[in-house]
């Protein structure tokens, strides 16, 4: 199994070079070129849905990426360090999404309610790419999964 690691701060003009060094290693790695664009925008998606909560939440700490070669797949994993809705710090207790805000009611600002409602398209959008994603979330942060299946090699007579 073979790793690519990015670390990049929470700055939307580092999206695009996240972007692009996925479709590279995705292409390196195997993965059919027809499905290049669909790994280039989700995790373009993924790396924007985390630089958009960690500038929310006022977090420096950067995004992370990981490329992930496995034998007959490619996955990417985006994670961020803004804890999810809900969760105890001393509990770790995972959740699914971060849509919904805890407590949240009619008082609120509509800023809240405007970022959470860009959460939700950008997973929508990625689970419309993406037919193995998972998202999970916890006290320590987030993280999207995304895996594509890696082109057989042809073996020539």
């Amino acid at each position: 199994m073979t790793t690519v690691e990015l670390r990049f701060s929470a700055q939307p003009e580092h999206v695009r070079t996240a972007r692009l060094v996925a479709a590279a290693v995705a292409r390196r790695a195997g993965v059919d070129e027809a499905v290049l664009d669909e790994v280039r925008l989700a995790v373009g998606e993924a790396c924007s849905r985390a630089v958009g909560l960690h500038r929310s939440h006022g977090i420096t700490a950067p995004v992370s990426v990981a490329l992930i070669e496995e034998e007959k797949s490619f996955s990417v994993e985006v994670s961020d360090e803004v804890p999810g809705p809900g969760d105890d710090p001393a509990l770790g207790g995972p959740v699914t999404t971060r849509g919904a805000t805890p407590g949240a009611g009619l008082d609120e600002p509509a800023h809240e309610s405007d970022a959470d409602g860009e959460d939700e398209m950008g997973l929508a959008v990625i689970s419309g790419l993406v037919d193995d994603v998972e998202v999970r979330s916890g006290a320590n942060g987030g993280v999207i999964r995304m895996s594509w299946p890696k082109t057989p090699a042809t073996v020539l007579p």
